[in-house]
């Protein structure tokens, strides 16, 4: 399901739902543990898991961008900044398993957004298709995604 892609006062909002057949602290550790987070965001990895803590980007040429935890509640959110932008995990229990809802706060945006828009409905993929033993190929769900959101982006920012 795309996210759903709104102006928010000066900035912009994206949400993202996944209702997945697992439970929350199973769903926990794919977004906290070093262990599982490469798996589906080979980048990432977490410092310190507390507010205030550090998890890092790793750019690829030696050298790593820090991103701050701005709010962690265990087994139920995650927030981070993420450039100028900010990105939140938020988990909930439902009868078969939980609620995964994603938000990316988007300060301005920029030709590289729908990239960003398309890059992380494919992460949420992932984590879906790794926790049910499926596999996506990454590279064509982006390429489909990304022209969707180039559109959804055009939308937006003509209202």
């Amino acid at each position: 399901m795309i996210a759903h892609i709104e102006k928010v006062a000066t900035s912009y909002s994206a949400t993202y739902e996944r209702h997945l057949k697992h439970p929350v602290e199973d769903v926990w550790t794919y977004l906290t543990d070093n262990e599982k987070l490469p798996k589906w965001f080979s980048e990432l990895r977490i410092d310190e898991l507390r507010e205030g803590g550090v998890i890092k980007f790793d750019i690829g040429n030696g050298t790593f961008e820090e991103m701050e935890i701005l709010d962690l509640e265990m087994q139920s959110v995650l927030e981070y900044t993420w450039g100028e932008d900010v990105v939140r995990f938020e988990l909930s229990h439902e009868p078969n398993g939980c609620l995964l809802v994603f938000k990316e706060k988007i300060n301005t945006i920029t030709a590289h957004t729908p990239r960003d828009l398309a890059g992380w409905h494919v992460c949420l993929d992932v984590i879906q298709a790794l926790m049910d033993g499926r596999t996506i190929e990454r590279s064509e769900e982006w390429k489909i995604w990304y022209e969707k959101y180039v559109k959804e982006i055009e939308k937006v920012t003509q209202q």
